[in-house]
């Protein structure tokens, strides 16, 4: 993973509420994306002696709705955001993979002919795993040498998938240096293996759908059975609305662990219920599910699970329905009932997620909840544009109130998935 070079620049917003202290909340904005990958080339240049062959970049992500269900089979609904990664890269007539990066000390020089996830760790495992995943694609290329510099832009820790974007941003690149041919899909897969095989962290394929398959002004409906996918409109800013980010900057503690604990329970209750995964339970019979698990916190953890993808499906529905404008009290009673579930039933919140998401809807915003795999990281809320900022204060006051670290705010815009910038 990368870390972010500095804190996107702060950008003004209108609408605090009389007494509201505007200057103690900024509302941050990604950088330009033609100039940051303008900045990556020349760090490129500067690193390596000379010019790229090209800029490649892909988004982190925001999960609307449909929170740990993607291991289930589940139905979710991503949106990309403009905070990207950015790879700059060139073929080189050698079998050497050379990787650096603006955020972190750590080179990379290795013979790309020996890759196997023993022999790299730490950031640049997310990178030399797609090429390492991407292997049988290019057993007819002379030579698979390449070097590359990374200028990361997502946040991290935020829950905001900069890993993923960091894989799908590397995936792009390979696919163009090196002509294979594969298609969106493949780079997706390409990315995942690079997580789960390589680099040896858990990944439901969620984060790295939404970087590469993304449209601007649009959420992604992903099925994550077969991982089909199709583009939901979701102009917010047109309907005078805004997604509000918080990152709360609560350390994630014992994530892996916790992850692997709740996929597991989703599993037994999967194999209690006598289906294949907990997107075969009808929701329509819940009750009479239930009562068929005997463990307590297993029964919890489906609850979850089935009725989460439920509201994606009602969620869904309302967006094909009409507006967000016209349907904005039913959405954001799904945001809050995610989070309340992903708070009760399967325990993935911490007191300052759940401290920004109160605040929140305490400052008028029409349903918030908390975004990503949780025990930290970031909450969004669905506020009236005019009033992000009162929002943003709201929540800041409650952390201060509390003695939590300042939060970071930034206004979410549907962006465009992976691709090549020059």
């Amino acid at each position: 993973m990368t870390r972010p070079v500095s804190r996107p620049a702060p950008v003004a917003a209108a609408g605090a509420a009389p007494g509201t202290d505007r200057a103690s909340v900024e509302l941050s904005a990604a950088p330009e994306r033609s100039a940051a990958a303008d900045r990556a080339a020349q760090l490129f240049e500067e690193s390596y002696g000379y010019a790229p062959d090209g800029v490649w970049s892909a988004p982190g992500r925001v999960n609307i709705i449909g929170e740990h269900v993607d291991y289930q089979d589940g139905l979710c609904l991503p949106m990309a955001i403009s905070h990207r990664c950015f790879a700059a890269a060139a073929r080189t007539p050698t079998n050497r993979l050379r990787l650096r990066s603006a955020q972190d000390e750590t080179v990379l020089d290795i013979d790309a002919r020996t890759l196997s996830p023993e022999t790299v760790t730490g950031w640049p495992a997310y990178v030399a795993g797609v090429l390492w995943a991407l292997s049988s694609r290019i057993s007819g290329v002379t030579t698979r040498g390449m070097d590359i510099m990374i200028d990361g832009q997502v946040p991290l820790g935020a829950g905001l998938s900069s890993s993923a974007a960091l894989e799908c941003a590397a995936a792009e690149a390979i696919e163009d240096l090196l002509s294979l041919g594969t298609g969106p899909l493949d780079r997706v897969r390409a990315a995942i293996t690079a997580e789960t095989d390589f680099a040896g962290a858990s990944t439901g394929g969620l984060d790295q759908s939404a970087s590469v398959l993304s449209r601007e002004g649009h959420a992604l409906f992903l099925d994550c059975r077969d991982f089909s996918t199709r583009p939901v409109p979701w102009d917010l800013a047109s309907q005078g609305l805004a997604l509000l980010i918080t990152d709360t900057r609560a350390e994630h503690s014992h994530v892996d662990g916790e992850y692997t604990a709740r996929r597991a329970d989703s599993e037994r209750a999967a194999a209690a219920l006598g289906v294949p995964t907990l997107r075969d339970a009808d929701p329509a019979q819940l009750d009479q599910l239930l009562a068929r698990i005997d463990d307590e916190v297993v029964r919890r953890r489906a609850r979850h699970v089935i009725t989460e993808i439920q509201r994606v499906r009602e969620f869904d529905s309302l967006l094909a329905d009409g507006t967000v404008r016209e349907h904005v009290a039913e959405l954001g009673a799904l945001l809050n009932a995610s989070h309340d579930s992903l708070r009760e039933d399967y325990e993935v919140t911490v007191p300052p997620l759940d401290l920004a998401v109160e605040a929140a809807r305490r400052a008028g915003a029409h349903g918030a909840r908390m975004t990503g795999g949780g025990f930290g990281g970031s909450t969004i809320a669905l506020v009236e544009a005019a009033q992000a900022q009162t929002v943003a204060a709201e929540i800041a006051a409650d952390f201060t109130a509390q003695g939590f670290e300042t939060p970071e705010f930034f206004l979410a815009l549907p962006s465009e998935g992976a691709g090549q910038d020059r």
